[in-house]
């Protein structure tokens, strides 16, 4: 009652679930988030902050969030138990002594558990965020506080993006040896404007399919400086952040911006990935008709077999309700599509980038954008259809709503022992190419997060070893293995 009294009235509609006012210039603000509780738009980078030990190297919102910020980590730290294990079971050894990390990933009160545990091993960090809408402003104001330099804030401007990631490069008297990448962007600007700085660079840990793919593109092309690390295909990220993460916050993102009811509506979800799969899996358990568009067979295959109907996008597109892109890749939603839905459509991604619906096309005077709500904007046709596009195309999970720690807890597990590896790694081990995670330490982010279920694994006999020609501690199975979900044994 007390922070709302101290609120103008005039700031209007709130989210009540948790956030208690609207955020940044441009009012998105996460409904996890406490947010700017100001009326105040002037830019962060036209401010002067300094937390209370008189540490000014950072720019983020407003470092008076900072209290709050710190309540959300403590949450966040409850449901990540393997990096709190870790920390207590590395911090004697410090296994990143003197290393460097500069990252630029989502900046939730998640990572920032996942920050303070690379401090807790000895890693010094510099952080921006990979999406212009997905930081939680009162996280970084809490990080700051703690002494990071955080270069971040809901709702920045495309140069403000590429600005904080300089930040946190271009500093005088210190020098990244690591890289903590999601999407790339912070891998593409060294290359592109500090391409000397890889000389001292161990290695880059990447976590999203966008990412990797960058990787990939570059090792082919013998561009590859150092060797890096793709996280996103490690067992534990693809099976359980990219599928089970998706399936509940899909509908969390939906619900916070639209208030939909699920039952009986008609989805077209575009990709059948883990992301899809778990897309798929929640909208068909609260009574959604889905169809799925793939262009990779097997994966088709597997739609049809857990019970989805297979469709090209445009024959179905005159008559879903919903349509969810989760591909990875560019104009899969175009501009004649756009066209062609009905009214009231909701259209969204599930992607990591902004890249899959094209946004700009709608950019035209013809058409009418009318924000109706942080992060829902109505597109207005000359003769009155609307469509209603969540996030204006980027990631509808972590703008609109939140995800779920405990997966995350296993996604950044995997993301400090990659470091940790990379880091410690003798010289010659690996070289300039990428390298999945090793099935070992797969097995050993998974066995951390099992006590929480009071789980108890069974252990194998002298016997049963030999017989299956395997060591007793593992690893349990060959790095081809796929551990494979049926969407509908998910339902």
């Amino acid at each position: 009652k007390q922070e709302f009294n101290k609120r103008p009235s005039k700031i209007g509609r709130r989210s009540l679930s948790r956030s208690i006012s609207q955020s940044s210039t441009d009012s998105y603000s996460s409904a996890a988030s406490y947010t700017d509780s100001s009326d105040d738009e002037t830019s962060p980078r036209d401010k002067q902050q300094k937390n209370s030990k008189g540490n000014g190297d950072f720019c983020i919102k407003n470092i008076k969030q900072a209290d709050f910020g710190r309540r959300e980590i403590e949450i966040a730290e409850q449901e990540m138990p393997a990096l709190m294990a870790l920390r207590k079971r590395a911090q004697g050894e410090k296994p990143l002594a003197g290393a460097k990390v500069v990252g630029c990933t989502h900046i939730t009160a998640q990572t920032a558990v996942l920050m303070e545990t690379l401090s807790a091993l000895g890693a010094q960090c510099r952080w921006a965020a990979c999406n212009i809408y997905s930081t939680q402003n009162e996280v970084a104001a809490a990080l700051a506080e703690g002494g990071f330099s955080v270069f971040a804030w809901k709702g920045e401007s495309e140069d403000d993006f590429w600005w904080c990631i300089d930040r946190c490069v271009n500093v005088e008297g210190w020098q990244p040896n690591m890289i903590l990448d999601d999407g790339g962007d912070l891998t593409h600007w060294i290359y592109k404007k500090y391409p000397n700085m890889f000389k001292k660079i161990k290695g880059i840990v990447e976590e999203s399919v966008t990412g990797v793919h960058r990787l990939y593109q570059l090792s082919k092309a013998g561009k590859l400086c150092v060797p890096a690390m793709n996280v996103n295909d490690s067992v534990t990220k693809q099976k359980f952040d990219n599928l089970y993460c998706c399936r509940e916050s899909i509908l969390d993102g939906l619900k916070r911006t639209t208030d939909v009811m699920f039952g009986g509506k008609q989805v077209v979800v575009c990709g059948y990935g883990e992301v899809g799969k778990g897309c798929c899996a929640a909208l068909k358990a609260m009574g959604s008709i889905v169809y799925v568009t793939e262009i990779d067979p097997i994966c088709a295959l597997q739609a049809c077999m857990d019970g989805f109907r297979l469709v090209k996008l445009n024959e179905v597109i005159r008559q879903v309700d919903i349509v969810i892109t989760c591909t990875g890749n560019k104009n899969v939603v175009v501009r004649e599509y756009l066209d062609r839905m009905k009214n009231g459509c909701i259209v969204c991604n599930m992607g990591h980038s902004n890249t899959e619906i094209d946004v700009a096309s709608l950019r035209t005077p013809e058409l009418t954008w009318e924000r109706v709500r942080s992060q829902v904007d109505h597109v207005i046709w000359p003769d009155g259809k609307r469509i209603v596009l969540l996030a204006e195309g980027r990631l509808l999970n972590l703008s609109c709503s939140t995800v779920p720690t405990f997966v995350l807890s296993i996604t950044a597990t995997t993301q400090a022992l990659a470091l940790i590896e990379l880091y410690n790694a003798p010289e010659g081990r690996y070289k300039q190419d990428v390298y999945l995670l090793p099935k070992k330490m797969d097995e050993y982010v998974a066995s951390l997060h099992l006590p929480t279920f009071d789980a108890h694994l069974t252990e194998l006999t002298d016997e049963q070893a030999k017989y299956l020609g395997l060591n007793k501690n593992g690893p349990f199975k060959p790095n081809y293995y796929r551990y494979e979900n049926s969407s509908s044994s998910l339902c």
